[in-house]
């Protein structure tokens, strides 16, 4: 089964938004990650991740939620999560992920929390 998973960015009013799409499991997490940290690593401190073409999310892809809210927060940025599918965000609340990240129901919702 391949694996495919896409990252495309854009920008509004200054604030980063990378639409995230495919499954985020150990296979594509890593690649994933490699990419918001290099946004953060280039200036980016206000990023939204709209995971609305997130269809499945593994461990590996909450390490990668965690580690780009701390990398962020460490630089004074905000990250805030949007658009999650109900499964999606059923893994998030069961592994408590739900009280570390700002998550936002649409896009327009996360915007606003900048």
């Amino acid at each position: 089964m391949e694996n495919n998973v896409k990252v495309v960015d854009e920008e509004k009013g200054g604030i980063l938004i990378l639409h995230v799409s495919g499954r985020l499991d150990a296979s594509t997490s890593p690649l994933v990650e490699k990419d918001i940290i290099k946004f953060i690593d280039a200036g980016s401190k206000q990023v939204v991740l709209d995971f609305a073409g997130v269809d499945y999310l593994s461990s590996a892809g909450m390490r990668l939620l965690l580690a780009s809210t701390k990398k962020i927060k460490a630089i004074e940025g905000k990250l805030v999560v949007c658009s999650l599918s109900d499964m999606v965000l059923d893994v998030i609340k069961m592994a408590g992920f739900n009280h570390i990240l700002d998550i936002q129901p649409d896009e327009e919702t996360a915007l606003k929390q900048f």
